[in-house]
């Protein structure tokens, strides 16, 4: 299983994104709009990764003006994280989980409803816009952030990139779903599929709006969707135990651990 996820990582980068590899590295280079990828331990036999691989991927990184940016999984690069220190990356772990059996989807509140959105829905660039809001304010907790928040960020997105979003949501390339009502989108997040794998990312839910099953919601309706078109394996990270614990109400099951490095001084 692991394998089967560490390949996928390496696959859905290169949709949109360039490769260079250095030493038992591999750096996504992002072409035209979108979020720029990371780089990562190259998939299948290859030398230990060292702390000069990574030190030679921040300098070009650092030369393309993208990221800083590292993402493994520790079961199938366990020399990954050793290098990604004594490089002077601070590196953080997150629980990694798939589904075993999708349970029923979580209870919402009246007028409240999740499911998936179509590339032409009227709430795309708004349900994009909340997970910016929501990883902006870390954590489950209560917060003001909420539908004001979200819909600056929306009225600032370019238009290059809500034509690529779109684009990909009309290609099947991603799925995005959102959780919402009257006021619009509360919780949202998208999966990739790619073969039979398909990973969920970036739920987030408005701080305003949270701990009344939106994310729970969110993802529900995104696995759903991906078993249709017939993912056999469906994965996600937390961002912590608390939130692996929601997830696993799902049926998600951890099974190890997703890795980041980053600068000391990021965000």
């Amino acid at each position: 299983m692991i394998g089967r996820i560490d390949v996928f990582c390496d696959t859905v980068p290169r949709q949109r994104a360039r490769i260079e590899t250095i030493g038992s590295l591999v750096l996504f280079i992002p072409v035209g709009s979108g979020y720029p990828y990371y780089a990562r331990p190259r998939v299948g036999r290859r030398p230990r990764v060292s702390a000069g691989d990574v030190r030679a991927a921040r300098a070009r990184q650092r030369e393309l003006l993208i990221p800083e940016s590292f993402e493994w999984i520790e079961q199938a690069a366990p020399d990954m994280a050793f290098a990604a220190a004594e490089a002077g990356l601070h590196v953080h772990e997150h629980p990694l989980l798939v589904l075993e059996s999708l349970n029923a989807p979580p209870d919402l509140p009246p007028r409240l409803t999740a499911g998936i959105l179509g590339a032409d829905d009227p709430d795309v660039v708004l349900a994009w816009s909340v997970p910016a809001v929501a990883f902006g304010h870390p954590g489950t907790g209560i917060s003001e952030a909420g539908v004001t928040e979200r819909d600056k960020i929306a009225a600032d997105h370019d238009a290059a990139t809500i034509s690529m979003l779109r684009e990909r949501l009309r290609a099947g390339q991603s799925v995005l779903a959102a959780a919402g009502g009257p006021n619009g989108p509360l919780a949202a997040g998208s999966y990739q599929l790619a073969g039979e794998v398909a990973e969920i990312t970036g739920i987030g839910v408005l701080p305003a709006s949270r701990r009344r099953g939106l994310g729970a919601a969110v993802t529900h309706a995104l696995a759903a969707d991906a078993l249709a078109r017939g993912a056999s394996t469906v994965f996600l990270s937390a961002s912590d135990a608390e939130v692996a614990r929601v997830y696993s109400r799902l049926g998600f099951r951890e099974i190890g651990t997703a890795m980041i490095a980053e600068p000391h001084d990021h965000g």
